[in-house]
């Protein structure tokens, strides 16, 4: 019965042994299994599927993407922490006598008590924060609130198979790293030192590069869908850039700091400097992923949270007024009587409007090298009746308006047509956001109107049949009004189309229509910006204690050693905190630069989902930056404790 269960027995008491590197670890596993079985259940919640949420399904869907992607590089780092303090403890029992199968079977039972502990607690605590984070969800989306408890089945089954199998190839690299090494190997395998690393210029060079072609990109970018294509590039190139310097170029400013002899001649720097230098290849990898998922939570929580709090104003630049009619080839005397109709419904309606505006135009998106641009093409007589003064052009002169640019060219080239522009307008009666000031550029792309003779517009563009008709009207009481005058503006125009040739018609779009979509997308992004930012968060503060932990366990016999030879306990403190400042600060230095050089290119990407208010972008980065770092100061002090326990 002893020898039955000898191998149970042994690996729980290897367990409770090393509860210092295995508890955060399994606490790592069990946010991981939560996580990801909340987003499977937020994925195949019947209330979602009943609403016919098809944006909250999608957002849910890439949640579940990532989660999985995330805990799979999180369980093999923080695993492979775990064997390199268990290595001493293996060998000694194989030169004890244990041979490697039945180390194997050592191993394989202590995995199944991790991954049982992991998966079971996972379970249960996402099946019991599932209803919060569904309430959560519907509240941010704002969808009704529903009652009842439900575990749906795919969820549990596809959470299980997955962490199974992760368990699984992580017990199958433990075993093969047991098996190939040699006894003596394992033994000293958690102690070995690193050799002094050497920077090299060549590694450097490129991560100069890589960063340094990524932050051009970033910055210089100016259309929003080029920002898109380059976008994933860029992000790469930054990673590359980050790891090349953290792993080189960190080595070589340790290096520069050891030279400098008034600084480095002194007990607390003598003893921080001189130890990284030494560690400092498997300090890189662990500060630039603290320095990359850093950036991740800035960028995810930056913009979601503004998207979410922004909704008003990307309804704003994706409906410039409230209710929009917009007529499909229409001639001057078929966009001029249903103009007559649609004032007559408004007239009857007796509900209060204002900043109407109506004109006649040609649309077309222009893809240039640099940028792209949104070009309205308006004729003299639609000019006037906006407003404006009366102006007789030419057949090759135009006015422009840009309210994106400082525009300053003389002349303006339309597929391969030269217009002389006679003259730059200072403000246009559009259908624009009003306050262009605070917009990157409507609808994604930078603005340009060009006043032009109709007939020029026709020869450019000889596909144009005949020009469409805008009419949009702002309802300033109340949503309700605003939905009652789009109902009657919609009958005005539908019966106007049936009585239109075929091709052309009217058709009504109204701002309050679509706010439920609006709220429902970002709601959805707001959501799953804060769920992954707390499993990134967590993450890095894994990394960090794995960390200090590392550190803890190399410093301690320097720093007896070092009190022996009369360093003070107060000066054991003084370098341990010089030490862990100047590494673990360092990423979130970094952090703050990648976002600093991203900021423009995001801007960018923002605008393709509509959010143009610059201000309010700057506003969340900032406040999201501040919140950030008071949390990585808070992570950084409990885990730099353990630490101290350790040296000290």
């Amino acid at each position: 019965m002893s020898r039955r269960f000898f191998y149970s027995r042994l690996a729980l008491s290897n367990l409770r042994k090393n509860s210092r590197i295995y508890a955060p670890y399994i606490f790592a596993c069990s946010v991981s299994v939560m996580m990801l079985y909340i987003m499977l259940f937020l994925l195949f919640s019947p209330g979602l599927h009943e609403m016919d949420s098809t944006s909250l399904i999608t957002v849910m869907g890439l949640g579940c993407i990532v989660i999985g992607f995330f805990s799979t590089g999180l369980l093999w780092y923080t695993n492979s922490f775990l064997i390199k303090r268990r290595k001493k403890e293996i060998g000694l029992f194989n030169i004890l006598g244990m041979e490697k199968r039945h180390i194997a079977r050592l191993m394989a039972t202590e995995t199944v008590f991790t991954a049982l502990l992991s998966i079971i607690s996972g379970l249960l605590l996402g099946i019991l924060f599932s209803k919060l984070a569904l309430l959560a969800l519907l509240r941010l989306a704002g969808l009704q609130t529903q009652f009842g408890f439900s575990v749906p089945l795919p969820a549990v089954l596809i959470t299980l198979l997955f962490f199974f199998v992760e368990f699984l190839f992580i017990l199958l690299t433990n075993i093969g790293r047991v098996h190939l090494a040699r006894p003596i190997e394992l033994l000293y395998g958690g102690s070995v030192g690193e050799r002094e690393p050497r920077a090299s210029w060549l590694l450097t060079l490129l991560g100069v590069l890589t960063l340094g072609a990524g932050y051009a990109m970033a910055l210089s970018v100016r259309s929003p869908l080029r920002a898109l294509e380059l976008f994933f590039i860029a992000v790469m190139l930054v990673i590359i850039g980050t790891y090349c310097l953290f792993t080189s170029g960190s080595i070589a400013m340790l290096k520069a700091m050891r030279r400098n002899k008034k600084y480095y001649y002194r007990t607390d720097h003598f003893t921080a400097v001189s130890g990284m230098i030494y560690r400092m290849k498997q300090n890189a990898a662990g500060l630039a992923s603290i320095c990359i998922l850093s950036t991740m939570v800035l960028v995810m929580l930056s913009t979601t949270v503004c998207l979410y709090f922004g909704i008003d104003d990307a309804l704003r630049a994706q409906f410039p007024r409230n209710i929009g009619v917009t007529g499909i080839n229409m001639t001057a005397e078929q966009a001029h009587e249903l103009e007559r109709r649609l004032n007559e419904a408004v007239e009857e309606s007796g509900i209060e409007t204002e900043g109407v505006v109506s004109y006649r135009y040609a649309y077309f998106s222009y893809s240039g090298t640099q940028s792209d641009s949104t070009i309205y093409l308006i004729p003299p007589e639609e000019y006037e009746r906006m407003g404006g003064e009366p102006v007789t052009l030419a057949e090759n002169e135009v006015l422009v308006y840009s309210p994106d640019e400082d525009f300053r060219e003389s002349t303006v080239t339309l597929r391969g047509t030269e217009l002389r522009v006679a003259g730059v307008l200072d403000s246009l009666n559009v259908a624009e956001s009003e306050s262009t000031s605070t917009r990157v550029s409507l609808n994604g792309m930078p603005l340009r109107y060009l006043i032009m003779r109709e007939d020029t517009i026709m020869r450019i563009y000889p596909e144009t049949n005949d020009l469409d008709y805008y009419y949009g009207v702002d309802v300033p009481t109340s949503r309700e009004a605003q939905r009652e005058l789009h109902v009657m503006l919609s009958l005005t125009a539908g019966e106007y189309s049936q009585e239109l040739p075929s091709g052309v018609f009217a058709r009504t779009r109204c701002a309050e229509d679509a706010r439920g979509y609006f709220i429902q997308m970002y709601g959805g992004l707001f959501f799953l910006g804060i769920f992954l930012s707390l499993l990134f968060i967590s993450a890095t503060a894994m990394i960090m204690y794995y960390k200090q932990i590392s550190e803890g366990y190399d410093d301690k016999v320097r720093f007896e050693i070092m009190q022996k030879v009369g360093m003070s306990r107060a000066e054991v403190r003084k370098t341990i905190r010089s030490q862990v400042l100047i590494v673990f600060f360092l990423p979130l230095l970094a952090a703050a630069v990648h976002v600093a050089a991203a900021f423009n290119m995001i801007s960018r990407l923002m605008a393709v989902l509509d959010l143009v208010n610059l201000p309010l972008f700057i506003i969340c980065t900032l406040a999201t930056l501040a919140l950030f770092g008071v949390l990585y100061a808070a992570v950084y002090a409990l885990t730099a404790r353990a630490y101290y326990r350790i040296v000290e």
